[in-house]
């Protein structure tokens, strides 16, 4: 009998890979990672955020726990608090203080998920891994998930082939309400439970309260673009991405700019008026940290720049020093620095880069 290990996260879908694995004839383990101090996960008046006396993590552990009991597979748990200090955390600050807009759950895939636990589970004498991701695995490729809302295989982008060997994704071919009612009819504690969102270590708490724990507080100028005025106050460049429409507190006139820019230099924050979109436009980006998952050069794909953004036609240029230029004739709006790129040829994810830099009309974008 082949052995999984499964990362079981205390939500529902890790619940329902375990099941079906459970069902397929493995023999099967869960195993529960701790990647967060909770204790450093403190409110604005420094108090941990607490659920009912319990805070989330153990609450999550306590979930997974009940469901391994109630479907009758052990339970390990493994502390990778220091290691998405040192891989994730550190990076997301490191990013935001560049400026740019990070996506550190998938650098939590790469270096934590498919990587440290992987090591875990093969302690435990794991055939293969296996997680709740809306992905699939076929004849070695990475497939989007069957549930087109949920199909996470944007954050799946740095994984790399190596490292997507002996995986399984039980629920890709899985609709999010079919999961759902398969945990109801085993009467799992997780049936209902909500799906976690945003960053994990944030939790449901104020973005910018959590943040100045880390990184200090610089307010500056929002000035118009196009006039030069300023008409505002920023509370911190970190705290803004490109587009944004709320969360300026300029009085009156949130549904009429966005922001367009920054300039670190000298801390301001650009907007523009909302009839002048052309500002957010640009018709190709510069990735780096490239991941591929062919070994194929494939020139004509599709892309996608933001997670649950609708994919984009584009053309890759391969460049001598790793990098790949990848441009979209048809213009794309709000192109991000630090945002992920990543790349599907049809159903099949074939990786992707971190944004660097973003053109137009083969210019650098300034304050990008």
């Amino acid at each position: 009998m082949k052995k999984v290990v499964i990362g079981m996260s205390g939500g529902v879908d890790s619940s329902v890979a375990a099941i079906i694995l459970k069902n397929q004839g493995y023999d099967v383990i869960g195993l529960f990672m701790r990647n967060w101090d909770a204790s450093v996960n403190n409110d604005i008046n420094g108090n941990p955020t607490l659920n009912n006396n319990i805070c989330p993590q153990e609450q999550d552990y306590n979930d997974a726990l009940k469901v391994c009991e109630k479907i009758g597979i052990p339970l390990h748990r493994v502390d990778f608090v220091k290691e998405y200090w040192d891989y994730v955390f550190t990076y997301f600050l490191d990013e935001l203080k560049k400026g740019r807009t990070p996506n550190p759950d998938i650098m939590c895939n790469k270096y934590i998920k498919f990587d440290m636990f992987a090591k875990e589970a093969i302690k435990l004498g794991a055939d293969y891994i296996a997680t709740g991701h809306y992905a699939r695995m076929k004849d070695g490729k990475l497939l989007r998930g069957l549930d087109t809302n949920k199909d996470q295989t944007y954050f799946l982008s740095q994984v790399t082939k190596k490292q997507l060997e002996n995986v399984l994704f039980p629920i890709g071919d899985l609709q999010k309400p079919e999961v759902r009612k398969i945990a109801t009819d085993y009467g799992l504690i997780t049936a209902e439970k909500k799906d976690s969102t945003g960053i994990c270590f944030i939790g449901e708490r104020n973005f910018k309260n959590f943040l100045t724990n880390y990184l200090p507080n610089i307010p500056g100028d929002i000035v118009n673009i196009d006039t030069k005025e300023v008409i505002g106050k920023h509370i911190g460049l970190m705290y803004y991405t490109i587009g944004q429409r709320r969360g300026l507190n300029i009085g009156g006139t949130e549904n009429r700019i966005f922001v367009v820019g920054k300039d670190l230099e000298k801390n301001i924050l650009y907007i523009a008026d909302s009839t002048k979109e052309d500002y957010l436009l640009s018709d190709s980006c510069l990735i780096d940290s490239v991941n591929l998952l062919t070994d194929e050069k494939i020139e004509k794909c599709s892309a996608k720049f933001r997670y649950r953004q609708p994919d984009n036609n584009v053309i890759l240029e391969y460049l001598d020093n790793g990098n790949i230029l990848v441009k979209y004739p048809q213009m794309v709006k709000s192109v991000t620095p630090g945002q992920a790129c990543v790349l599907y040829n049809g159903e099949e994810c074939i990786g992707g880069g971190i944004i660097k830099e973003v053109y137009k009309n083969n210019e650098k974008i300034k304050y990008l």
